[in-house]
């Protein structure tokens, strides 16, 4: 029920705040809400997993990962209060119990989670340095603990400049979704 109720909720919001391209807006569910549940296409979260949405924005990837995993944690942060209180007002609205909004950079953040989700938020090798100090070392997933990340474009660069023992995996998007806007979408997961 809360899936069909997010495209309403986004386009109010964004009347008043700048959460999504208005020249994309239209396109809410098939490149922002499917993009963001791509990450359940390639992994499964257990009951009880903590997630960071880093650098969240206007609640993406978080909320729609929140709605699709019930019974795991979402903490979403940002660094702009505006978008925080827009994303604790959805959350709120759509009555989520297994998620948290707050306004806090990653370099605050004192938690510790078992992975850390983000789209469109830096360069990886950034979002990689921020990410290592808060990644739990106790595991619980069938995979380690880590970071993925939603990424378009030449990634090539990016994962060039990772750490040299860093383990990642790229997962083209175009192998789950037969349109055009995914082409050049990939999910990466990268071990902490």
């Amino acid at each position: 029920m809360a899936f069909t109720q997010l495209e309403s909720i986004y386009r109010d919001w964004n009347e008043k705040i700048n959460l999504i391209s208005r020249k994309d807006i239209h396109n809410f569910n098939a490149h922002h809400l499917l993009h963001a549940l791509a990450i359940s296409k390639i992994f499964n979260f257990h009951v009880g997993a903590q997630i960071l949405d880093l650098g969240t924005g206007g609640g993406l990837p978080g909320i729609p990962l929140a709605i699709r995993y019930p019974e795991v944690n979402f903490t979403l942060i940002d660094g702009k209060r505006k978008k925080i209180m827009v994303v604790q007002d959805i959350i709120e609205r759509l009555g989520l119990k297994n998620a948290t909004a707050q306004h806090i950079r990653a370099e605050e953040i004192k938690s510790k989670f078992d992975f850390v989700v983000c789209r469109a938020v830096a360069s990886l090798e950034k979002i990689y340095g921020w990410s290592e100090r808060i990644i739990k070392e106790e595991q619980m997933h069938a995979i380690p603990n880590g970071l993925i990340c939603l990424k378009g474009g030449n990634i090539k660069e990016e994962l060039e400049a990772l750490p040299r023992d860093a383990y990642y995996e790229v997962f083209p998007l175009a192998n789950f979704f037969d349109m055009p806007y995914y082409e050049e979408k990939y999910v990466i997961y990268t071990q902490l």
